[in-house]
């Protein structure tokens, strides 16, 4: 007699695998402009920016990597895949710097800020899946995390005044073409423009974005090395020139009153 086959059951559902950061060309602009609003609301709340560069720079990352992969010596950095918060974190890698190199400027630089390697990690780790952090395309996202600082200190532009991040971010948006860094200097210089009616801020914004364009390639720098180099003589090799406009609008600002747009 034929018996009847056990009913097989149904098989449960994959789990969805998230969208690493970095692989997707999708951008939120609904929740990249509610970051933004608050962001301008309070230029403190870095929060808001790391919302924003998640929401608006998509497969920035992605493009980026590759670009590492095919630059003099990037092969070999990604391979690596050093954590720079971790290693800029290292009190003996901070005090191994001679004075006038691009290492000492940065750890005056953390002294005379309070800022650590660790503090913009700590903000937007929440922002950061499993995957992400088992993915290359997430460490090169944390590698450009990490050397905002650095790049301060390279440029010139100072870390603890809006103008000096705005013409940062604008300088970060030519080096990646990550349209987050583009919204977020652009808002801030509007919104200079707009409460003060004076120009300074914005033509310094947009001598950041020329900057950036001028300058060799920073995401491709071996900063083990670079951090021992000389500054003066890193900026030349570098292509980044003094920023004339920003420093005028900062003496123009300050005299005003109006450091803290």
């Amino acid at each position: 007699m034929a018996t009847l086959a056990s009913p097989v059951p149904d098989a449960a559902p994959a789990p969805e695998t998230p969208i690493v950061y970095g692989t997707s060309r999708k951008r939120d602009w609904k929740g990249a402009w509610a970051a933004l609003r608050k962001l301008l609301a309070d230029s403190d709340d870095t929060v808001q920016a790391f919302l924003i560069m998640r929401a608006l720079n998509a497969d920035t990352p992605a493009r980026q990597y590759r670009k590492l992969l095919e630059a003099p010596g990037g092969g070999r950095i990604a391979y690596k895949r050093q954590e720079l918060s971790e290693l800029f974190s290292q009190p003996e890698f901070l005090a191994s710097f001679k004075p006038g190199t691009v290492g000492a400027a940065y750890r005056d630089f953390l002294g005379r800020t309070g800022y650590t390697a660790m503090g913009l990690a700590e903000v937007s780790g929440a922002q950061e899946m499993q995957d992400e952090l088992e993915h290359p395309y997430g460490w090169f996202g944390r590698r450009e995390r990490d050397l905002h600082d650095i790049w301060h200190v390279l440029t010139g532009y100072y870390a603890d005044e809006p103008l000096g991040e705005s013409c940062l971010i604008a300088f970060s948006y030519a080096q990646t073409d990550g349209l987050g860094w583009a919204v977020i200097s652009g808002g801030a210089a509007i919104k200079s423009l707009k409460i003060t009616g004076e120009t300074a801020y914005f033509r310094a914004v947009w001598e950041g974005y020329r900057n950036g364009k001028r300058a060799a390639w920073l995401s491709g720098e071996d900063y083990e090395r670079l951090l021992h180099e000389p500054l003066d003589q890193a900026r030349r090799r570098l292509n980044i020139p003094e920023p004339v406009l920003y420093l005028k609008a900062q003496k123009r600002l300050a005299e005003q009153g109006l450091t803290g747009l």
